[in-house]
């Protein structure tokens, strides 16, 4: 007679109730304990974040404006509207013009007594000038002698590459040059700082009070600028001091350059 044997049930059961609330409380405790750790590293790691993005548009707007005034015209950078604009007349080209005829009585030099004169030789590299340009000489930044007003302007009367000989309009300048150095620039630009923008325009008539022409914004959030413009002691040369700051979730960055232009004209 063959018997049957009975396997007895399984006695495994789950989680109670209380168990898995109990879990549910220690896991929480542990993340806790874990976010307070790392809360301090992670907002260290925002802020420094933070500071070197505000600082990197500093920076970059500030090296702009100095390579900017590098190249202005000598005795054309001023600073205007309580310290907040900064104006220059951007340079494009320069060369050297015929002082005198040559030993054989030909060429076609700048006669300075001359109000009739309206063309010059370029002695060396030739130059290039577009259609709209002015031709300076020996630019002072004084009354009688400023770009600005005109009086040592001249709008340039025929444009094109490879120029050996310049041709304006507006008879003779005031002053020669000790270098018999000519500059061909455009128009004005300037850099203004207002309602909370840090701007670049250009393009705009002289006479014109910026803003105005074209604008770009170089930096947003400038919560302070300020500009200042000091002449050197020889008067060949002067400096420039720039001051940006800027705010972004209550955090500040505040960078100071100094740009060292020359007024040889």
């Amino acid at each position: 007679m063959r018997t049957r044997r009975c396997i007895p049930p399984s006695n495994g059961r789950g989680f109670t109730l209380v168990e898995a609330i109990i879990v549910i409380v220690l896991t929480g405790i542990l993340a806790s304990a874990v976010a307070v750790f790392l809360r301090a590293p992670i907002q260290g790691y925002l802020d420094v974040a933070r500071r070197a993005e505000l600082t990197d548009i500093a920076d970059t707007a500030l090296r702009r404006i100095g390579r900017d005034l590098h190249q202005a015209l000598p005795n054309s950078v001023r600073v205007t509207a309580g310290n907040t604009a900064i104006e220059f007349i951007p340079i494009k080209t320069a060369g050297r013009y015929r002082e005198a005829l040559t030993n054989t009585g030909t060429g076609n030099p700048l006669d300075f007594s001359n109000p009739a004169d309206s063309s010059f030789d370029v002695i060396g590299p030739t130059v290039d000038i577009e259609d709209g340009d002015f031709i300076v000489v020996y630019n002072l930044g004084i009354p009688g002698d400023d770009a600005y007003a005109g009086s040592n302007r001249r709008l340039e009367s025929a444009f094109g590459t490879g120029l050996s000989v310049v041709n304006f309009l507006g008879g003779q300048f005031p002053f020669s040059s000790p270098a018999r150095r000519f500059h061909v620039v455009g128009t004005p630009a300037s850099y203004i700082c207002a309602g909370g923008l840090l701007t670049r325009y250009w393009n705009y008539n002289f006479g014109v009070t910026p803003p105005a022409g074209n604008s770009g914004v170089l930096a947003s959030n400038v919560s302070a600028c300020r500009f200042a413009y000091e002449a050197g002691v020889t008067a060949q040369n002067g400096v420039v001091t720039l001051e940006l700051a800027i705010t972004k979730d209550g955090e500040t960055v505040n960078l100071v350059q100094q740009v060292h232009v020359s007024n040889v004209p």
